[in-house]
């Protein structure tokens, strides 16, 4: 069974990318109303833009979190700015 990626793109300062992490460090999990499987953050701070990578184990997971996660506003402190949203099915996955 495939599983599927909600990749989310964003312009964020420093202070942004801190509590962003912060907040999600912070929880026991996903949020309530997001079936995530696997949630992956990664940042180039140079260039101010950090990426969010949720798995989701079904299609209808994904639909799911995805409407959730459009509901969600940004962490307090910072400026963020979403600059895309796209969706993926994840075809291959290998640990090195």
């Amino acid at each position: 069974m495939p599983q599927y990626a909600r990749v989310v793109t964003f312009e964020a300062d420093a202070a942004a990318l801190d509590a962003l992490v912060s907040e999600i460090n912070a929880s026991d999990g996903p949020p309530e109303g997001i079936p995530a499987t696997r949630i992956s953050v990664l940042a180039d701070r140079d260039a101010g833009r950090v990426v969010v990578a949720t798995r989701f184990a079904s299609e209808g997971d994904l639909r799911k979190g995805a409407e959730t996660l459009e509901g969600m506003s940004p962490p307090e402190g910072g400026n963020i700015r979403r600059v895309s949203v796209e969706t993926y099915e994840v075809v291959v996955e290998m640990q090195a």
